[in-house]
Parts: C-alpha cells; structure tokens; sequence
C-alpha cells in the first residue's frame, strides 16, 4: 500500500476558485484527486518530452547502420540489466 503525506500550496483566489470549480463539476472527488491528477499529467508530458529528445538525438546521429547479431547481443544484455 502507497503511503501519502500532506503538502500545502498557496494559491491566489483565482486559481483556488478554479480548483475547487473542477472538483464541483464531479469530475473529481476533492481537491487532493484534482492535483494528483494534474501531477501525473505532467509526468506524461515529461516521459514524452524525453522521449522525444531521445528520437531527436537518435535521428540527428548520422546514417542508420543494419543491425548485426552482436546489436541484438547488446541490447539484450541492456534488457536483463548487463551493462558490460
């Protein structure tokens, strides 16, 4: 079971009045499920944010090469957590 703490923001009225709008059109229980939402949200645009950095750079490394059995080696040992 996931434990949680308590953290309190300060929000101008404007947002607060905002937040506590979202939780009042049902789509959300309280405030709490409102923010983590928002959290996770960010999250998901971080991982796809880093992940495209990652296909940026994968695209900007020069021409693309055939795989080779030892590519495939490689990448499963990466996979099993052999980094050597």
């Amino acid at each position: 079971m996931t434990s949680t703490s308590t953290m309190n923001i300060a929000l101008p009225e404007a947002l607060r009045a905002y937040v506590a709008q979202r939780v009042e059109s049902g789509q959300y229980g309280n405030t709490s499920e409102y923010i983590r939402e928002l959290i996770r949200q960010d999250q998901r645009e971080q991982a796809a944010a880093h992940l495209r950095a990652l296909l940026e750079e994968g695209l900007a490394s020069g021409v693309p090469t055939p795989d080779t059995p030892t590519d495939w080696d490689e990448l499963q040992a990466l996979a099993r957590g052999n980094r050597g």
